[in-house]
């Protein structure tokens, strides 16, 4: 018997790991990329030695990369080693304070302790009842579909509803932090977590909390090669176990007949598939794709997650107090996210993220004595602005900051420069706006209200990616591609 065959638009990770788990079930899969390389945001550029990860930089649940190559009897090791950071991160205040943030939650409590002066009992309440919201709560939303009544019957539901508090969806992340801690600094470290799916603390409902029990409590990770090791190795097992990708074919159209999906149109050639899977953005898919504005509309009801503003450094020193992460905050974090959501347009003195892969490999992701610098600063989805005098503009303000927290000019060190902004990020993955997670979190249900990894117009048609549910960010985005998965072959046995 013929296997079926499955298309995938687009080969971010999710998209990568939904052909995986298609061969799993015994579906023939194509990947048709726009693209001339595969790993939609999570790409590699190198210039004079230094090596740049494009997009995310954080490294989380590698046990979710294990379990997947395991379907299809591949072990992770054999592809990439990685190892748990000792140091989750570096934080900077305009103060001179300094807190090196400790991957063991009694380490870093006594040293939040000892620069802020804030309660260890305070700090350690914070992550254990992170965890449990995380395990009682979030692990049931974020591993099933929420749009199917037959799947909510099969999950630990009740238990997931009697651990559930209605200040989760009522008091706004920063609330919440501010009951839980009397250092300020405290309240804007944990604020940031918001950031990781493009929300804004001073809205996001509390349930976002949780974000911070995969940092402190289960760990950051570093993968050897940096993080494009992750797609190369997701690439590299696909095309062992038969996958075909097609690189530079963009897909013009998903055809469907009496509401069932037949395929799509590459190159205006038509290619039948029994399923498709759409990795592109939810928002383009239903635009372009199938032609379907109203539906596309329907999308934008909820609030785009802010973008980046990326700056690539070669940097020709060494700096022993930056770690693999490193933030450097702003003195006023409300009127940031006020400038992100309302004002449209970067605040004048932004949060600096600053991720150092040389850190872990030094004299390979940079030449020797040298540093990869990945700068980047929050910034609205585009909805027009400036963004060469934006650019131009806050490049000045990093530089500034950067200058002023570590005490020496930065601009001279820099050897290479290369930059990204929400124009390009739309124009090289689709991402509406340039909006890093699709839509935000900012109102209460949102982060359960993203679009469902399935068509309810079209059998046969499915979706993964950061736009849809769970979200955004590596560890949703391999979450994406299992629900979708999972109700392929429940879809199957109907």
């Amino acid at each position: 018997m013929q296997p079926k065959k499955a298309v995938i638009i687009g080969s971010g990770i999710a998209g990568l790991a939904a052909s995986i788990r298609l061969v799993a079930q015994g579906y023939n899969v194509h990947v048709y990329e726009k693209s001339d390389k595969p790993g939609g945001k999570l790409g590699f550029f190198s210039e004079k030695g230094y090596q740049f990860d494009t997009g995310p930089s954080l490294f989380t649940q590698p046990h979710q990369l294990e379990a997947l190559l395991a379907l299809v009897g591949e072990k992770l090791s054999d592809y990439f080693t990685y190892h748990k950071m000792p140091v989750s991160c570096h934080y900077f205040y305009e103060d001179g304070t300094f807190i090196e943030a400790s991957a063991d939650p009694d380490l870093f409590a006594k040293e939040a302790h000892k620069k802020t002066g804030e309660p260890v009992s305070s700090i350690k309440n914070y992550l254990a009842a992170s965890e449990k919201l995380y395990t009682r709560i979030g692990q049931v939303f974020l591993n099933h579909s929420l749009h199917k009544i037959s799947t909510l019957f099969k999950i630990p539901l009740l238990s997931a509803l009697g651990a559930f508090k209605l200040p989760y969806i009522t008091r706004s992340m920063h609330k919440h932090n501010e009951r839980s801690f009397r250092s300020k600094k405290l309240v804007q470290l944990f604020n940031r977590y918001a950031t990781y799916n493009g929300s804004n603390p001073y809205v996001a409902p509390s349930m976002l909390t949780l974000i911070a029990h995969l940092e402190h409590n289960e760990g950051s990770f570093y993968p050897t090669g940096g993080m494009i090791s992750i797609t190369n190795t997701l690439v590299a097992v696909a095309k062992k176990i038969g996958v075909q990708f097609y690189f530079n074919s963009p897909v013009q159209k998903i055809t469907t007949e009496n509401n069932k999906v037949t395929g799509v149109v590459v190159n205006d050639t038509a290619i039948d598939a029994d399923l498709v899977v759409s990795n592109a953005d939810v928002y383009f898919t239903y635009l372009n794709l199938l032609s379907a504005p109203s539906k596309a509309q329907k999308i934008l009801e909820q609030e785009r997650s802010s973008s980046a503003l990326i700056f690539y450094w070669g940097i020709k020193k060494e700096f022993p107090q930056l770690s693999l992460h490193n933030i450097f905050f702003t003195e006023n974090y409300e009127a940031e996210f006020a400038h992100l959501f309302d004002v449209k347009i970067p605040f004048t003195d932004p949060t600096v993220y600053v991720n150092i892969t040389s850190v872990c490999e030094p004299g390979i992701q940079a030449p020797a004595g040298k540093q990869n610098w990945f700068v980047m600063v929050n910034v609205p989805a585009n909805t027009g602005q400036d963004w060469v005098a934006i650019t131009a503009a806050v490049k000045k303000e990093v530089l500034a900051k950067l200058e002023r927290m570590l005490g020496e000019p930065i601009e001279p060190l820099i050897e290479t420069e290369k930059i990204l902004d929400p124009l390009l990020i739309e124009a090289n993955t689709a991402s509406y706006q340039g909006s890093l997670y699709g839509t935000s979190s900012n109102a209460p249900m949102a982060a359960f209200l993203r679009h469902p990894n399935f068509s309810k117009e079209y059998n046969g048609l499915y979706f993964v990616g950061g736009s849809v549910h769970p979200g955004g960010g590596i560890p949703l985005c391999l979450k994406s591609a299992e629900i979708m998965s999972n109700l392929v072959a429940k879809d199957r046995r109907l």
